[in-house]
């Protein structure tokens, strides 16, 4: 479903990311975990379309994404949820998820219909609807950010960090949530730090360090691996 081949990024003479390859099937949840700086939200820029590779390609369901813009890859099914959420926080959290509609303005009744399946998803968005983004927890504008991903209406996920700055507890109901989007059909690609939260969810995940990726392979490989249990579990 995502093909990624060979891709380098550069921000002048810094190489941000070099000879990325990865490979996400339809229907998976892969994790790719890696420090702070390790290059995975520059990753999911590019292929998101915010920054251009300088070399390589980057394919989505068979076709090369890596010259469209942003609205355009949306659109196509490919959406990212950013790190840190960035919600309009004087918005209402319904504005805030209509938001995220915007490439399907057209189509209201579709998105009555998603909004529908948002509200679901998190029963507390809809008691909260009417109420500012910007006074909601941290765990419930995690939700809000991850809602609005949804209304682009997915088949491909990209969720950057969704467990930062958040209490264990909502950490477990996050991952919980978004276990239950893979099984209802959407695809997930989830940068996370907290490797072995997300591994408990995922079936492979790939390592980046320093902008390169070091290591891949299954959830069971991942967790019994020494070097991936030291850098990343604390075991």
């Amino acid at each position: 479903m995502l093909q990624l081949k060979n891709v380098d990024v550069s921000y002048g003479s810094f190489k941000a990311l070099t000879d990325i390859s990865l490979n996400v099937e339809k229907g998976e949840l892969v994790v790719l975990l890696g420090a702070n700086g390790a290059g995975k939200s520059t990753l999911f820029n590019a292929i998101s379309g915010l920054v251009k590779p300088g070399a390589g390609e980057i394919l989505f369901e068979g076709k090369n994404v890596s010259g469209l813009t942003p609205p355009k890859i949306v659109s196509g099914g490919l959406v990212q949820c950013p790190e840190g959420r960035e919600l309009f926080p004087q918005l209402s959290v319904g504005q805030n998820l209509m938001m995220g509609a915007y490439v399907h303005r057209r189509d209201k009744q579709g998105n009555r219909e998603r909004l529908k399946y948002v509200y679901d998803m998190f029963p507390i968005l809809e008691e909260k609807k009417d109420d500012p983004a910007g006074s909601l927890s941290g765990g419930q504008q995690q939700m809000v950010a991850i809602g609005r991903a949804l209304m682009g209406r997915p088949r491909l996920l990209l969720l950057d960090e969704p467990s930062l700055g958040l209490a264990p507890l909502i950490v477990k109901q996050m991952f919980a949530n978004i276990k239950e989007i893979n099984r209802q059909g959407t695809t997930v690609l989830l940068a996370e730090q907290n490797a072995f939260a997300a591994l408990k969810i995922a079936s492979r995940a790939y390592v980046m360090e320093n902008g390169q990726m070091v290591m891949e392979g299954d959830r069971e490989t991942m967790l019994g691996n020494e070097e991936v249990r030291r850098a990343y579990i604390g075991a």
